[in-house]
């Protein structure tokens, strides 16, 4: 029985989710019938990058997936409950292989042997979980990178077993990668279905159509300058190294990546440049984290392009960078409604990294942690930026079906977004504005940033404004129902964990220390109240939020326009470079 005849649920009802899950079971189990494949025609060099120090972890029992730690030592993986689903994705996708690999010793090997051929008789016939297009392109292209350490010195009926269950999963995928949500979900089935093709006898077939859906996709999700709808730098990271991978599979196979595909390589290559912070890691943006550790340095080597980052916008963002300091700006507006389900209300916020240390960040992506810190780090005070109480520029509206589930989309959002660069003597300056609390209050939010040309000083001045005369007839009526009390808002600045910082000069600035030694200070103008509170750095690879503090420059709008100025420094006694040799905090697993 084919899909393609079979009347679907319109998407995002009530029936969709039950719909896919079905097909999905469906095809899996008739993937059985394929002919198995015996043996490898050719195996990808082994390009995915593990943690030792998780890989241990893992010998020791120690589960952490999704933000979830789990301790059973000595227990068999499939064995555990999982807390949440994105627990269970990882588990079944395998990723734990690379840091098994990583620690690269007998007793890792013998453990993912162990998993593995439990997994097979469990999970093999196409039951589970597991079954997803995207999951699944993830497991094949671990159990293809590490058939060495998953096959050797095992019997002949579990390389046969391991040899059946991948052709099936191949199969599986060349059937249902259609139905992978838009995005990296469906990049992932593909690279799958590409390595599978290309490795497994029998399978080649596969190879031609994979290549061709997979340069479809590049042209159809990678924008002109290089990004994607969702605008989260993480998961294009994840998409290009995907590319890359494909890429170099085919190379090595013999065949030539379609051009479609190599030019989305050539295109994002200096995006993420664009959105790489000094330290090496990206920029916190809608629903996106750092990246894995040596991901982003890997995947731009293997790619081999050049090219620099864009004096322009990059998938949305600015860039200012001089000396040993980075700045990225939200300069554009979020993601569209029908792909914001990661999407934050984060427009004008930035984030500054001196060296190897962040010092201003977002809150971050919550996810991990639930759905209240997932809704928390989404608002607009989570995000160093303008915030009017109690509004985001952005707002959370109904549920909406992005392909395996229903999430919380984003509703009136900024229309206006504007953002130019300026260089003078001063330095490279922003200068950008967002009308997101327009329809609300008839302000408009406008930020300058300039940046000098040793980077030791960021001057900023933020202006929240009336600036036509419908805005104004909103703004006084927003004045007549709180009875002239004006409009309340903050800036904020929110620091990472690691800096130390106290109120000083009586209270009228904020010293900022590194752990490299150097030592920044916060001044303002003395337009606004100035507070030193608490905040939280929602981190990923940990099991709760960290504790951190935030500087909050609070004023009220009364008139037509608030201005406030302020600056970020280098204290004087600071050295251009100094010699950071502080080790930097394992991640708790």
């Amino acid at each position: 029985m084919s899909e393609t005849y079979q009347e679907a649920p319109s998407p995002g009802s009530k029936g969709a989710q039950r719909w896919t899950r079905g097909l999905n079971r469906l095809q899996a189990g008739l993937a059985g019938f394929a002919r198995p494949a015996t043996a490898f025609v050719s195996q990808p060099e082994p390009r995915t990058i593990g943690s030792h120090a998780r890989g241990r972890q893992l010998l020791a029992g120690n589960f952490m997936f999704g933000g979830h730690l789990i301790e059973a030592p000595g227990a068999m993986i499939w064995n555990l409950d999982p807390p949440e689903p994105p627990f269970e994705e990882a588990l079944h996708g395998f990723t734990w292989l690379d840091d098994l690999a990583a620690v690269g010793d007998s007793a890792a090997r013998q453990l993912a042997q162990d998993w593995l051929r439990e997994w097979i008789a469990r999970f093999g016939a196409g039951r589970g979980p597991g079954w997803t297009p995207d999951t699944t392109g993830r497991r094949i292209i671990r159990w293809i990178n590490h058939a060495v350490m998953l096959l050797g010195a095992q019997p002949r009926d579990r390389s046969a077993a391991y040899f059946r269950c991948l052709t099936r999963q191949t199969v599986f995928l060349g059937r249902r990668w259609r139905s992978a949500a838009p995005g990296l979900p469906r990049f992932e089935a593909l690279t799958g279905l590409v390595y599978a093709g290309l490795a497994l006898e029998g399978m080649d077939r596969l190879v031609a159509p994979a290549t061709r859906a997979l340069a479809a996709e590049c042209r159809r999700r990678i924008g002109a300058e290089g990004g994607l709808p969702t605008r989260n730098p993480e998961e294009l990271l994840e998409v290009f190294t995907l590319l890359t991978w494909a890429s170099a599979a085919l190379s090595e196979a013999g065949q030539m990546p379609q051009s479609d595909h190599l030019a989305a390589i050539e295109r994002i290559a200096p995006t993420l440049r664009a959105l790489r912070h000094a330290d090496g890691g990206l920029a916190r943006f809608h629903g996106g984290g750092r990246g894995l550790e040596g991901r982003l340095d890997h995947a731009l080597a293997a790619a081999g392009v050049r090219a620099a980052a864009p004096a322009g916008l990059a998938m949305g963002y600015a860039r200012l960078s001089a000396g040993r300091t980075s700045l990225v700006m939200d300069a554009a507006a979020p993601p569209p409604t029908p792909v914001s389900y990661n999407g934050h209300a984060s427009t004008l916020a930035f984030e500054l990294t001196s060296g190897r240390r962040p010092l201003i960040v977002n809150c971050g992506a919550g996810g991990t942690f639930g759905e209240a810190w997932r809704r928390a780090g989404r608002a607009t005070p989570s995000h160093s930026t303008l915030t009017i109480d109690g509004f985001s520029s952005s707002r959370l509206g109904p549920k909406g079906w992005t392909g395996n589930r229903f999430r919380e989309l984003l509703v009136d959002q900024p229309g206006d977004v504007r953002c130019h660069r300026l260089a003078g003597e001063a330095g490279t300056s922003l200068l950008a504005s967002h009308d997101g609390y327009a329809p609300t209050h008839g302000l408009t939010h406008v930020r300058r940033l300039t940046l000098s040309a040793d980077g030791r000083n960021l001057a900023g001045e933020d202006t929240l404004g009336a600036l036509s005369e419908e805005d104004r007839m909103r703004f006084e009526q927003v004045m007549d129902r709180t009875a002239l009390q004006g409009v309340g808002y903050a800036l904020r600045f929110h620091l990472h964990p690691d800096v130390d910082a106290t109120l000083d000069m009586g209270g009228t600035a904020v010293s900022m220390m590194l752990k490299s030694g150097e030592i920044w200070v916060f001044r303002h103008d003395g337009a606004a109240e100035l507070g030193l509170e608490r905040s939280v750095y929602l981190e990923k690879g940990r099991l709760k939020p960290r504790a951190t503090k935030q500087i909050v420059l609070s004023s009220v709008v009364m008139d037509y326009a608030s201005r406030i100025g302020w600056s970020l420094a280098k204290a004087q006694e600071t050295p251009t470079a100094t010699r950071d040799v502080a080790r930097d905090e394992e991640p708790a697993d």
